[in-house]
């Protein structure tokens, strides 16, 4: 599938306007009653350029609750692959997966996301990620607001002068601490669910303790 538009300046495909156009309104946001997306992606590698996604998954947080109904996972056609990345996110290129073009992926992730707030561990990766699939079909970046687990999670550490809190925190450290399952690390839509419960629990601590509104969050 192959959009067309016009060359003339700011004219964006419907889809693109239509998803633009949730935005056009300032919302107050509530921690709990905001909907979230928590996503995760599979990629080929780390350069922007070069490298692409192989799978997206995602899952819904809805009034506090991780929605599994809703949960959203797609795997992406590559006319680039990576072998050496293989044996972390296990994804042949010929493997027996439904795929998509990637043009077609940003259309239905676009549709599911909408204009939630956006939520992944190293999120400015992920989101780096997704942002070059657009610039390579002439799209803007996401709109939506995004909160990163990593920085959550660090603000719930005890600060002390005798133990400095870490710079950075895995995904394992977190699901660790938490006591979450790890059996479906590395599959996008594994580690979305992970991610989500991580959210979860990070965000209880800091209303419960700090009394963090949404706003505050945003600036961690």
């Amino acid at each position: 599938m192959k959009w067309l538009f016009n060359k003339t300046e700011n004219t964006h495909p419907e889809f693109w306007t239509n998803y633009e156009s949730l935005f056009l309104e300032q919302k107050e946001g509530d921690i709990t009653a905001s909907t979230y997306v928590i996503l995760d992606t599979e990629t080929t590698g780390f350069n922007y350029d070069k490298d692409r996604m192989l799978s997206i998954g995602a899952v819904k947080i809805i009034n506090g609750y991780i929605d599994i109904s809703t949960a959203f996972e797609i795997y992406i056609k590559q006319d680039y692959f990576d072998e050496n990345t293989v044996q972390i996110h296990g994804i042949l290129k010929n493997d027996k997966f439904e795929t998509v073009t990637e043009d077609e992926a940003i259309v239905l992730f676009l549709d599911y996301i909408k204009d939630s707030i956006l939520v992944a561990h190293n999120a400015y990766f992920d989101i780096g990620m997704i942002n070059a699939a657009f610039k390579r079909h002439g799209l803007p970046e996401l709109k939506n607001k995004v909160l990163d687990t990593m920085h959550l999670f660090r603000a719930t550490r005890t600060k002390s002068t005798v133990i400095p809190p870490k710079k950075t925190y895995s995904l394992e450290d977190l699901a660790e601490h938490y006591d979450i399952d790890l059996s479906d690390r590395h599959t996008a839509s594994g580690d979305a669910l992970i991610t989500a419960l991580a959210f979860l629990k990070s965000i209880h601590f800091l209303i419960k303790t700090k009394n963090y509104t949404l706003k505050e969050l945003f600036k961690l």
